[in-house]
């Protein structure tokens, strides 16, 4: 077969764009080569939170069968009952897949892997732009696309998430959508319905946007083509594959769909069978998926309130989550395109284009997902780079062909230059243009440091515990590391990165910030309730889904349990000798250093009436490493400074004493020591000197003796509730005893 120019300039084009976008991402890796803190065992770890869960399941898979005796499916021979571990997740099956055929280790795959899936958004780029006939455009789209802000974020080396492939598949679809709307070929009705498949198959949250392309096809063509029969043919193929049922239901109805729409006879029935595919989506449920996936990021509230049984009021996590948080315009405008400038060009090269191609108005999903972001949503800006790409890429084409003409016109004087001369003009018009709109992303990739989710030392801990620890034993800390926690040390844990409502949260954020009793108390109760609910749900399966069953808040279940109509009276009675669940599993504590920066973020889960969701008064915290001594006076920061002679703190206008100045310190073996004065005992306010991480904490007595401070900052635990087990500088852990 031989290739013709325009298909070898193509692959030509493909490649020199996939390249560099690759080479781009490995700025990171000449950065921090040989650096200690972000690799374990000679391999550099992965800077994302949320991909040691899919790094969890690929292992579970990579690892064998197990001996589950409650196994309910294949997958399920994998690994342990409610470990959590997602070993039928797309993310976690491909991963297995490459990590077994390639000659190379597990860690370097998934390190690896975002780079490389990630780079692949360029091929679809490219192929929209050969369908328009304008190939240079498509070529600087995808280099820009390739390396814009926020798309580089999300797939550079070690983001292993599902972003690697989650702009790529949609950006698929659009290409067979717009090459089917343009060419009218039957093959294209097949690789839409495919690309859908395989998208959900992915990404099971792609109903909004398959949706929304759907919807923009169906206007498209009642605009502008409502007679052409192939349109509703590929609306039906499309309305079937999107379908909220198993996927391997959907592929052998989309693919009798595609052979039944070859037969003449079936043409007059196209629109009965669109009617059909129409009615089959919403029986089976596919629209209540899209509400349910963007109303949290467009309406967030701030306390979710239970529909059932005591109307428990809990924080809603969506108020602390970094992505789902307003943005700034010019954050919003740089992470599309890498600049102002660069963004407001886009948007008039995307208009531009969609008025020469109106093919192109089908991006508008992508477009308006992104744009979502401006108004709640931080990692939805990622959506709207390939499409405003495509309209920068345009615009600098469009521009070069003026500079062409007009250098051709000036050709036609006496003095004037030859064609080629013109041509080399237009040349150089497009070069300097591209260089311009991608230097602040190039610019930002140097710059972007990103560093590992954990550090080496941090690590350390979580294997050295790995080796003393059962599969079954529960490990509590914040959700933010329970991931890691269960890669690395292959236990379980209460909460993490997908469930982490604000009901789950309460109880572990009352363990972190309460006295060490009523701490160890919850963490006993909360983990055997846990698995009390699973048992539950296990044995009473369908009748669960028969009858609707409510599965109460294990907080609430506690409350009703020991005879409370009144959580805050339960929480009251911690203090009092209850009687505890028996113990079934060992419970560790993972208190790393770092929590310290979000100990305001753990406070406020539980920081709350859950009858009434009331929020109670702020506890005093604060923290800076950024001071200065000015005599007598030490400058803490934000109006808070220390009279060292007198030790009288002033906070803003108000001066207090200090209720006690402690000073801890690690010796060369790495023991803590501590010096404690104690100033004025009627005083509320403690400050804390950690001399070695250079850190100064104010704080008052509820959260100086809060489980968090106790154990992390000041090793002061009491033996009778906990036993040490890993204390270093970094992370501890320690093993509850009741």
């Amino acid at each position: 077969m031989t290739l013709t120019k325009e298909t070898k300039l193509t692959l030509l084009y493909i490649s020199i764009a996939f390249l560099f976008s690759v080479l781009m991402r490995l700025i990171w890796i000449y950065q921090f080569y040989g650096y200690e803190p972000f690799m374990f065992h000679g391999q550099f770890m992965i800077n994302t939170n949320d991909g040691y869960i899919w790094a969890e399941g690929a292992r579970d898979l990579l690892s064998g069968s197990s001996t589950n005796p409650d196994a309910q499916n294949f997958y399920d021979t994998f690994h342990q009952y409610n470990d959590l571990s997602p070993v039928s997740s797309a993310a976690s099956q491909l991963t297995a897949f490459f990590a077994y055929l390639l000659p190379f280790s597990f860690e370097s795959v998934i390190f690896y892997m975002p780079m490389f899936l990630g780079s692949l958004v360029v091929v679809p780029i490219i192929l929209i732009a050969k369908n328009l006939k304008n190939l240079e455009m498509g070529f600087i789209a995808a280099l820009l696309a390739s390396i814009a802000w926020s798309y580089y974020n999300r797939t550079m080396v070690g983001y292993y998430d599902t972003d690697m492939l989650n702009i790529v598949l949609p950006v698929l679809l659009l290409w067979s959508i717009i090459w089917a709307i343009n060419t009218n070929q039957d093959r294209y009705l097949i690789i839409t319905a495919l690309d859908i498949l395989v998208y959900r198959w992915w990404y099971p949250q792609s109903y909004a946007l398959e949706f929304s392309f759907f919807s923009l096809i169906l206007l498209y063509t009642l605009i502008y083509d409502r007679k052409n029969l192939y349109n509703y043919k590929l609306l039906a193929i499309m309305m079937f594959a999107m379908m909220n049922i198993d996927g391997f239901i959907r592929l052998p109805i989309v693919i009798g769909i595609y052979y039944l729409f070859k037969f003449e006879q079936v043409q007059k029935y196209v629109y009965h069978i669109l009617g059909l595919a129409v009615f089959g989506f919403f029986l089976s449920g596919g629209f209540n998926p899209i509400w349910g996936k963007l109303q949290p990021y467009v309406f967030g509230n701030e306390v979710d309130v239970a529909t059932k049984g005591f109307k428990l009021h809990f924080y809603a996590v969506m108020q602390t989550v970094r992505e789902a948080g307003k943005i700034p315009f010019e954050t919003f405008a740089n992470r599309i395109s890498g600049h102002t400038i660069v963004f407001f060009f886009s948007l008039i090269g995307y208009g531009w284009l969609s008025y020469r191609h109106k093919s192109m108005l089908l991006g508008l999903p992508l477009v308006g997902l992104g744009f979502l972001a401006w108004f709640g949503g931080l990692r939805f800006t990622i959506y709207a780079v390939p499409v405003l790409a495509l309209g920068m890429g345009f615009l600098i084409t469009e521009l070069s062909r003026v500079a062409f003409y007009k250098g051709e016109a000036k050709a036609t004087h006496p003095n004037g230059n030859n064609g080629r001369a013109a041509l080399a003009v237009s040349k150089i018009v497009m070069i300097l243009l591209t260089l311009a709109v991608l230097s602040p992303n190039i610019k930002h990739i140097i710059e972007y440091k990103v560093p590992t989710v954990f550090t080496h030392n941090e690590v350390k801990v979580l294997d050295r515990l790995s080796k003393s620890v059962s599969r079954e034993d529960y490990v509590v800390s914040w959700w933010d590391y329970g991931y890691p926690i269960r890669y690395y040390s292959d236990v379980k844990t209460l909460v993490d990165g997908g469930k982490h409502g604000g009901s789950v949260n309460f109880p572990v954020s009352y363990i972190l910030t309460n006295s060490q009793e009523k701490a160890a108390k919850m963490a006993r109760l909360d983990v055997e309730y846990t698995e009390k609910t699973f048992a539950f749900q296990k044995e009473h399966k369908q009748e669960i889904v028969d009858k609707n069953l409510t599965i109460f808040s294990n907080i609430e279940q506690m409350t009703k349990e020991y005879g409370y109509d009144d959580t805050n009276d339960f929480l009251l009675s911690l203090e009092t000798d209850i009687k505890l669940p028996k113990k079934t599993r060992d419970i560790y504590l993972y208190l790393p250093f770092r929590m310290l920066n979000i100990y305001p973020t753990v406070k406020v889960f539980s920081n709350l009436d859950l009858m009434s969701g009331m929020k109670y008064k702020r506890p005093f915290f604060y923290m800076s490493k950024n001071y200065k001594q000015v005599k007598n006076i030490l400058h803490l920061g934000n109006g808070i400074s220390l009279n060292l002679q007198t030790k009288e703190l002033s906070l803003g206008s108000k001066k207090v004493k200090i209720r006690r100045f402690v000073t801890t310190v690690y010796d060369r073996e790495q023991k803590l020591r501590k010096k404690v004065d104690l100033i004025d005992f009627s005083s509320n306010i403690s400050l804390i000197y950690m001399k070695n991480y250079n850190t100064f904490l104010v704080l008052d007595e509820a959260t100086y003796n809060s489980l968090f401070i106790q154990l992390m900052v000041l090793e002061e635990y009491d033996k009778n509730l906990f036993e040490a087990v890993e204390l270093t500088p970094h992370a501890k852990v320690y093993k509850l005893k009741i």
